[in-house]
């Protein structure tokens, strides 16, 4: 039987046709993390997922993973089409193989693993998680955890991983076809000239098209195949967010106003207060609770769920029949590290962490740094390791000038040590709250103090001796919730005997929130549905539920305010004891989409045009209204000054209220 001849231009063909074959298997993985991506959170896309719309976010997503495996094969691409005749053999093209299937593997796990961790953050995750979490050495810990949690994907990744090998298609190598110079030079030739017509069409692919007005493709190009932000993580991948967050500028002035004193007669962060009394040195106690959203609260929602709904949490829905606290009240990150400005500092996230941008080397202070100058003593508690999430380094930098952690409270001989240490994040809530209390009584009046909690926190689990005190229910983190909630009662019970306690403002609210089985609590704006709750046993600030809209970065000018404070100072915020609950507003960033929460609306604004205008009342965000509202125009210009006057003077390290802005551009 005759060997069938092979041609040079079979040869030639080889490499070309079997990289384009390997490459729509690239596609196809990616197009099996998407689908996995929306399964696994199904909930946050299911209310506006019609068949058009889902091919019209499969069809971004399409873009987007064209960007992402170009830039991640272009180490392939170029082997396989590298015009060295000598490189035609088995050994060679299998360590292209290896190089294929590792990258597209890494990367697909890369998308499972943010499927995970999606519901805290809603957005894909950016290199800053890598600023975020550089401190912590329990990551592992966690990360094993949610792996048995979620065995699918272990088991998803496995069989498409061994799928990609498998269906990995080899080029034929025959190298008896190179027998002369000729077929030599026509062979590195033909995979020149090829090499040289795939190169335009791949730096099209990574810049998103080819067309003159294309720019590369930024996670905000998103938003033009969605109806709201959230879904703008359907559409993106994370290898792409990852690769074009790399090194790249946060911030910039944008052109909203000719000039600072233009955009500062709009809305102005420098607040010159004119107290109604003089200074009240009272002690000011701030407690942030990890992830404690508005949802799981029952006193916070009696309005919703046909007012039959009760929550999680009967100890602070006690300290809230004492306390003000608001119809609409709203946190500004969805993260830990965004809470800390925000609460602390009075600056909100925009786009991505201030901590972790350069910005954060700027001047600039916050509750406990104005307070210390005072005369207070200020101190910050966080259960878990010093270091961790850099909250000690913003305690320093903004004016605390105690830090405690869990090898403050493992050293103290009063508590439990490391026996009360949670084995994952830190010290467990109720015995740290209670260690919090006794620090606060060595303290010398007045105070300014701060803790951050960590229980109701994944991986969910509570101590031993409370499993059945506290059973799985609903999701996850409701049993976290009675727990964290029963070991903040236990704290106001003991601070409540304390001499210092009548002589104290206590504000309370969470970081960011969590896991969520109410879909008004998945919407854009639900999304960032937290407590403000500001408890005077004094009095002097009256209880209730005040019909307004209240936000993080409101909490240190409203303490402010209760103090009688009377000194300039920087706060993208309100004072909300002075302002009309008309006036109060809440601003925050999601996927490339500002949202300004005012006069009954939420407006979203995508950075050139406003793109969604909700009533507050559509709970399930169901009725855009954009262009039919008639403040639409005055909430967009106040939005716009907001942004401009945020980003300028990050910019140009004007985070102080001391001297004239002037414009620097």
């Amino acid at each position: 039987m005759k060997k069938k001849k092979i041609s040079i231009l079979d040869t030639m063909a080889g490499p070309f046709a079997a990289m384009l074959v390997n490459l729509l298997m690239a596609f196809a993985v990616y197009f099996v993390a998407r689908v996995e991506f929306l399964l696994e959170n199904y909930s946050y896309f299911s209310s506006d997922l019609s068949l058009s719309h889902l091919a019209t976010m499969f069809w971004g997503g399409y873009i987007f993973d064209r960007s992402a495996i170009t830039y991640s094969n272009i180490l392939y691409i170029v082997l396989m089409l590298f015009p060295l005749w000598m490189k035609e053999n088995r050994l060679y093209h299998l360590a292209c193989k290896w190089v294929f299937v590792a990258v597209n593997a890494l990367t697909f796990i890369i998308n499972l693993c943010d499927s995970v961790y999606f519901p805290y953050t809603l957005r894909r995750t950016t290199t800053s998680v890598f600023r975020e979490f550089s401190n912590e050495n329990n990551l592992a810990d966690v990360f094993w955890g949610e792996l048995l949690v979620h065995w699918y994907l272990v088991l998803l990744a496995a069989v498409v991983i061994w799928g990609m090998w498998k269906l990995y298609l080899m080029p034929k190598t025959h190298r008896s076809q190179f027998a002369t110079t000729g077929q030599r030079l026509k062979f590195g030739l033909v995979q020149l000239l090829l090499l040289a017509a795939i190169t335009p069409l791949a730096v099209g692919a990574c810049r998103g098209g080819l067309g003159t007005g294309i720019r590369p493709i930024t996670i905000n190009n998103a938003n033009q195949y969605v109806h709201r932000p959230t879904e703008c993580a359907l559409v993106l991948n994370t290898p792409f967010s990852l690769m074009r967050t790399i090194g790249k500028d946060i911030f910039e002035v944008p052109d909203y106003f000719r000039s600072p004193e233009e955009a500062q007669a709009v809305f102005d962060p420098i607040h010159r207060p004119k107290p109604a009394h003089a200074f009240r040195k009272k002690n000011v106690v701030v407690l942030i609770v990890e992830s404690f959203g508005r949802e799981y609260i029952g006193a916070l929602n009696k309005m919703y769920f046909g007012g039959k709904y009760r929550g999680y949490t009967p100890q602070v829905d006690k300290l809230i029949a004492k306390s003000a606290v608001y119809y609409y009240s709203f946190c500004n990150g969805r993260k830990s590290i965004d809470g800390m400005p925000s609460i602390l500092s009075s600056i909100p996230m925009f786009k991505e962490p201030f901590v972790l941008t350069p910005a954060s080397m700027n001047t600039y202070t916050g509750l406990a740094g104005l307070l210390a100058k005072e005369g207070y003593q200020t101190s910050f508690f966080h259960g878990a390791n010093r270091g961790s999430m850099g909250f000690m380094a913003f305690a320093n930098k903004t004016g605390f000038q105690q830090y405690y952690g869990r090898q403050d409270y493992a050293a103290d001989p009063r508590f439990g040590g490391d026996a009360d240490f949670d084995t994952h994040w830190g010290i467990w809530d109720e015995p740290f709250l209670q260690y919090w209390c006794a620090k606060l009584n060595e303290m010398k009046q007045p105070f300014m103090t701060a803790c951050f909690t960590v229980s109701s926190h994944t991986p969910y689990v509570v101590p031993d001796k409370y499993k059945d005190v506290f059973p799985e229910e609903g999701i996850a983190i409701h049993k976290c919730i009675r727990y964290t909630d029963m070991a903040i009662g236990k704290f106001f019970e003991a601070a409540s005997r304390q001499p210092w306690f009548k002589n104290t403002i206590f504000v309370m609210t969470s970081d960011h929130t969590n896991l969520s089985d109410h879909k008004q609590y998945q919407t854009d704006i639900g999304g960032f549905s937290s407590p403000i709750i500001i408890f005077d046993p004094s009095g002097e600030v009256q209880p209730g539920m005040r019909n307004g809209i209240a936000q993080q970065i409101d909490i240190m000018p409203t303490v402010l305010s209760i103090l009688g404070y009377g000194k300039p100072y920087l706060s993208f915020g309100c004072d909300l004891m002075t302002t009309p609950m008309l006036d109060t507003y809440a601003v925050n960033y999601l996927n490339g989409v500002y949202q300004y929460v005012k006069h009954g609306y939420t407006m979203q604004f995508n950075g050139r045009k406003v793109v969604g205008m909700y009533k507050l009342t559509d709970l399930l965000m169901q009725h855009n209204l954009v262009d039919k509202v008639p403040l639409q125009r005055q909430m967009e210009r106040e939005l716009k000054a907001i942004i401009y006057q945020y980003m300028y003077r990050m910019v140009n390290d004007r985070l102080m209220p001391e001297g004239k802005i002037t414009d620097k551009r």
